[in-house]
């Protein structure tokens, strides 16, 4: 066969021929006349818009296997999510896999076992790939997979689960470069030979072509989806991947639903933490970061106008606690999407069942129905209207980290934890139990009916009336444990 570069040399044969895949037809999976995708609300940004209505996404969901893992059951792994009460999911294309030693995850999503993986490129009649079976012709589509990741969105639309398809991923060391369709040693195009930290930036055309390739491909195939956005790469911050590429991806995916008169959202990973973004592309509505203790990402960056989120956690223990602070915290401080990334989701228990992993993070059923409580609170406000405004809170007692999302004179929605470092060494010595909070929060003359929620049951407190004077409201939660929400709302507010 000849060679990527030698074909390209002959007359660009290969490349005329990924063009031709790329246009082969569109399976339709939804019907004739789909509503509009997901997108950013047109009277608060911050937000998202679906189905005709104000949406936030809140979810703990698994490590991103759901398609390329064929032993993974994505509809009792969908199912769970929605009798959560949760309502988003993180999956990752294909393009990259993981191995059984990758992170130290129990049964990772990522890691499938061999000849269980399934990518976009159908394998060759000849052996010899990382794991068993044939390598990859990276030239031609696999059917089997396009069925799959159509089905995957379908039954997602039937739960009500907005997907997050992330396209690439960086290779965090050269075992995963080793397992990858894309290295020449698992294709039998002669494509990738170079380093690991070259994939992703436009100096190889025969990568950046197939990687292109690929992208045309799944935007034409999911146009009719509305449960769906694009995220360009997983943690472009590692392995070497240029910004010249990712902006070269946007444009390829916003230039194709040109074509198809469709628009779904695009997300950028920004940083682990925080960052704040310089430029962005024109494309570009989310902002993803992970990781984000505390979440000053979302103030950094809220001048915007687009959709912040956190799409993954971990790496701060196991206790349900961490993950749920962090989320109520991210939330409350204007962020628009939460994933928990929950380890307790595994191939052989697609129902988040797994309690005695070992995986560098957390999750758990019961995580993920707190999760819900925080999904339900949300829905309950007319956020749209809000904006984070930590500066009410005058006081609180005893000290405790708050967040306020507030409609000023109208609605103010406030979250109370006790304070956590990113990664505390013995969380039992800052958990506070049993408290009580006196909270002063600045607001005008008027009277308030103040509704306290427990973050754990979701059971709230009878609703009390309170005076504000001179500016201030002073009120009293029942007791607690760790942390608790209320929601003070003017008189004759509904």
């Amino acid at each position: 066969m000849l060679s990527f570069n030698r074909k390209i040399a002959a007359g660009g044969v290969l490349w005329a021929s990924i063009v031709a895949f790329c246009a082969w037809p569109v399976t339709t999976a939804q019907a004739a006349e789909p509503t509009p995708p997901i997108a950013l609300h047109p009277d608060n940004p911050h937000y998202f818009l679906w189905l005709g209505k104000p949406t936030v996404l809140v979810t703990s969901g698994e490590h991103y296997g759901a398609v390329l893992n064929l032993d993974f059951d994505f509809a009792t792994y969908l199912k769970t999510l929605a009798s959560d009460g949760l309502n988003h999911t993180r999956t990752f294309s294909g393009t990259y896999r993981e191995i059984p030693s990758s992170f130290g995850i129990t049964d990772n999503p990522l890691a499938p076992k061999p000849n269980r993986y399934i990518a976009p490129w159908a394998r060759s009649d000849q052996p010899g790939y990382f794991d068993g079976g044939n390598k990859f012709d990276l030239t031609s589509w696999d059917p089997a997979y396009f069925r799959r990741l159509h089905e995957f969105l379908v039954t997602a639309k039937r739960y009500g689960v907005v997907v997050e398809f992330n396209l690439f991923c960086p290779f965090y060391n050269e075992e995963l470069w080793k397992a990858n369709p894309m290295n020449a040693v698992n294709n039998v195009n002669g494509i990738g030979t170079c380093p690991r930290e070259e994939v992703y930036t436009l100096k190889h055309d025969d990568l950046t072509n197939v990687q292109l390739a690929f992208v045309r491909k799944v935007v034409q195939e999911l146009k009719d989806f509305d449960n769906l956005y694009y995220e360009v790469c997983n943690e472009p911050y590692f392995g070497g991947v240029t910004e010249a590429w990712q902006w070269r991806v946007a444009d390829v995916i916003a230039d194709t639903e040109r074509s198809l008169g469709v628009q779904h959202l695009v997300s950028m990973n920004i940083a682990n933490g925080s960052k704040k973004v310089e430029r962005l592309h024109p494309a570009v509505k989310i902002l993803n970061f992970h990781y984000c203790v505390p979440p000053v990402a979302v103030a950094e960056n809220y001048h915007w106008n687009v959709a912040i989120g956190e799409n993954e956690t971990g790496f701060r223990g196991k206790d349900d606690l961490l993950y749920r602070t962090e989320g109520w915290a991210f939330m409350l401080s204007g962020g628009a999407l939460y994933n928990n990334l929950d380890y307790s989701f595994t191939p052989g228990r697609s129902g988040g069942d797994l309690a005695d992993y070992s995986s560098p993070g957390g999750g758990s059923p019961a995580l993920r129905k707190q999760l819900g409580i925080l999904k339900r609170f949300l829905d309950d406000l007319e956020f749209i209207r809000m904006r984070p405004d930590p500066s009410l809170v005058q006081s609180v007692s005893p000290k405790l980290s708050t967040y306020v999302l507030a409609e000023e004179g109208r609605t103010y929605a406030v979250y109370l934890h006790a304070p956590l470092p990113n990664k505390p060494k013995n969380l039992n010595e800052l958990r506070l139990l049993n408290a009580q909070a006196v909270l002063e929060l600045k607001v005008p003359a008027g009277t308030y009916s103040v509704v306290w929620i427990d973050t754990k049951t979701g059971e709230r407190s009878s609703e009390r009336r309170a005076d504000a004077s001179s500016g201030m409201l002073r009120i009293t939660s029942p007791r607690f444990d760790d942390d608790i929400a209320v929601v003070v709302r003017a008189s004759g507010t509904p």
